[in-house]
């Protein structure tokens, strides 16, 4: 880095230009937010201590920032560009105090480069805000096991509470703290310090134990099936299935590094593990654990490639420090690995300032990976439009997944609650709010809108079926698919799809 520019400087000029292309990303007109930053939208409208699947905060956060910024696209990705932000800025002050400035600025860029990062700091999931407050928990606990001042100790239990609040995966920082303490040999001296740390974090269980007091334990039954420890059906292992699970997990957790980046992360862990130093067992610990057990768990069930990734900040650090003390060649590849890892994100948001994405099959790319993210803004103009030409008053919307009925009530005009009609589809937040069954009998219109059914089938029942058509919706000219919208009058039955699966 040249005298004139200081490596903190250079991050910030870096990260900022970033976000100057994520805010030119919300002006993309073809793409809407992403279906589960609708659902976690919509759950800000419904506030309560947690919700079935996941803990409270991501809808708290949705809450204050569409308050700020109004209910926009920006005013939900405001958290994602925000945490995205203060997570490297995090990882940057953590590798500064172990390392120095350079190794800070190069662990930020790779980290920047990372496609799980872009993903966090793109969309507001639930990871988002994970992924922050467990580098900030790492940091924080690093520096209370080295300084000794119960400050610390206090300060990562309170970010780790907020973890929790965010993702119950948080969790996991409490075999990982075990075991470092252990194999340092130092868990005598600290159980005090552990102890404190475990009961300042365990604030952030209050939500979730108050919600599932007064909801028959509804998150313990959704997370036990996606463990594969429901009570349903039986399964049957297959070693073809198991090792498709297992390959698929491994390929996805790569990519999420990010393949240019892979000899730089092999030769940093290689390193560690070499020669064990602590600061950097710190660091690699988490990802270890959690590729282990996942991959392991790999074996019997679905792994989404996203659980794991709020873990392998620490790698940023590793691989920065690493390469540093390497040749020019590994530096080199350092460098373009950054580049390209930074420039393909940028060249897929952006908008289409050059002929590259009208390229045939670049276009194609888009609209696979872009399909759930487009036609919703469309589509609910155009309810919004039968609703006032066909005079209907107070009709309420339906769908039969939750993905359509957040996008609609997001996108529909005044934000109205929308409706949920299980057609076949395991339990969610929809069947814990009042639903459908409110209209039965009441002298009102439900517009009925799907990408897969041609009507609500037998699931419910109507007097009469008032306007029907398909609607089109397109991705830069190209038609993506059409919708179903179906106006129905009176609402005479109602006998939705009771899952039995969580």
């Amino acid at each position: 880095m040249r005298s004139n520019l200081s490596y903190k400087s250079a991050f910030w000029i870096v990260s900022l230009a970033i976000i100057i292309a994520k805010i030119l990303f919300l002006f993309r007109p073809e793409l809407d937010l992403f279906t589960e930053e609708a659902q976690y939208w919509l759950w800000s409208k419904n506030l309560a201590w947690h919700y079935y699947s996941k803990p409270p905060l991501v809808a708290f956060l949705n809450y204050l920032s569409t308050n700020l910024f109004g209910v926009s696209e920006f005013g939900v990705r405001f958290n994602p560009i925000f945490f995205g932000l203060a997570t490297a800025w995090v990882t940057y002050l953590f590798a500064n105090y172990l390392y120095g400035e350079k190794v800070a600025f190069w662990a930020s860029m790779i980290l920047q480069a990372m496609p799980f990062w872009w993903l966090v700091s793109s969309f507001h999931t639930t990871d988002t805000s994970l992924t922050f407050f467990w580098v900030l928990t790492m940091f924080w606990l690093y520096r209370a096991n080295k300084e000794k001042k119960t400050r610390w100790w206090i300060l990562a239990g309170l970010a780790a509470a907020l973890g929790l609040m965010a993702k119950a995966v948080m969790i996991l920082v409490i075999p990982f703290l075990i075991l470092f303490v252990i194999q340092e040999g130092t868990f005598g001296k600290k159980w005090k310090n552990l102890a404190l740390f475990f009961l300042v974090m365990s604030l952030g269980f209050l939500p979730f134990l108050i919600w599932n007091f007064q909801n028959d334990f509804l998150t313990f039954k959704h997370l036990a099936n996606l463990a594969g420890a429901s009570g349903g059906k039986e399964s049957t292992f297959l070693i073809g299935k198991s090792l498709s699970q297992f390959f698929e997990f491994l390929g996805g957790q790569l990519a999420m590094i990010s393949i240019f980046l892979l000899p730089l992360a092999f030769g940093a862990i290689k390193n560690v593990l070499k020669y064990r130093s602590q600061e950097k067992f710190f660091l690699i610990l988490p990802a270890l654990l959690t590729f282990v057990g996942f991959g392991c768990l790999s074996f019997l069930t679905e792994i989404l490639v996203n659980w794991t990734i709020f873990s392998y900040v620490g790698l940023a650090i590793i691989m920065s420090e690493w390469v540093i003390n390497q040749s020019a060649i590994w530096q080199k590849i350092r460098n373009w690995g950054v580049g390209i890892s930074i420039c393909l994100p940028l060249i897929l948001i952006l908008p289409d300032f050059t002929f590259l994405k009208s390229i045939p099959a670049v276009k194609k790319g888009e609209i696979k990976i872009f399909r759930r993210m487009s036609g919703y803004d469309p589509l609910a103009k155009r309810v919004d439009f039968l609703q006032d030409s066909l005079q209907l008053e107070n009709a309420y919307v339906f769908s039969e997944t939750y993905h359509m009925a957040s996008e609609l009530s997001f996108y529909l005009e005044n934000h109205p609650q929308t409706y949920m009609l299980n057609m076949g589809s395991r339990k969610n937040q929809f069947d814990l709010w009042p639903g459908m069954e409110q209209f039965v009998g009441k002298q009102t219109n439900g517009v009925f809108v799907s990408w897969n059914f041609d009507s609500p089938g037998d699931y419910a029942g109507f007097e009469s079926l008032v306007y029907e058509e398909e609607f089109p919706v397109y991705f830069r000219g190209d038609l993506l698919r059409k919708a179903k919208i179906q106006v129905w009058k009176n609402l005479e039955k109602y006998d939705p799809f009771v899952p039995e699966t969580y």
